[in-house]
């Protein structure tokens, strides 16, 4: 089973669990963000925990440690205890990542990259944003960046659909359009 196969049904499994338990599931998003950090600033940590010499009780005893140590959620103290016990900490980064999506969805929230010729100004950045959460139904958080190469206007990426309203496409179209007649 691939790494990001196993991260996904952790994350799903994660997820089911929060919400049966009525936790709150931002919180739950940030204490695994925390968790990414955390083992990012410390390779040694899962790197020990993964080794054969290290007994069950031991791994258990250090992953109560760190959630207690950084006050982490019920939920995601559980799933430490589980990914440590399994030796699976590798999944954490890809965990998290899947459950931030999964959270995503369940807000009716969806993730939108912006480019631009130009840099936006905050009112036509909302006024984009507006504009995107009417096409596709949900709450729309962009990311903007330039890319002056386009000309004018913006290019939008939302999942796999994409939102072309640049000049340089339609001066691309209009030259083939030409080439044709």
């Amino acid at each position: 089973m691939s790494l990001r196969t196993s991260a996904n049904r952790y994350a799903k499994a994660l997820f089911d669990v929060a919400l049966a338990e009525k936790a709150d599931l931002a919180q739950v998003d940030r204490d695994l963000q925390v968790v990414v950090e955390m083992l990012k600033g410390s390779p040694d940590l899962a790197l020990s925990l993964s080794r054969r010499s290290v007994t069950e009780a031991q791994r258990q005893s250090l992953m109560d440690a760190v959630s207690k140590a950084m006050s982490l959620s019920t939920p995601v103290t559980k799933l430490l205890a589980m990914l440590g016990k399994n030796g699976r900490l590798d999944l954490v980064p890809h965990l998290a990542h899947a459950y931030g999506e999964r959270l995503l969805t369940h807000q009716n929230v969806v993730r939108a990259d912006v480019t631009s010729a130009a840099p936006l100004s905050p009112e036509k950045t909302k006024a984009l944003e507006e504009s995107l959460s009417k096409v596709t139904g949900k709450k729309v958080e962009i990311s903007v960046s330039v890319d002056p190469d386009l000309l004018g206007g913006v290019v939008a990426r939302i999942g796999s659909t994409v939102y072309d309203g640049s000049v340089k496409t339609q001066l691309s179209k209009m030259r083939q359009e030409l080439v044709k007649q």
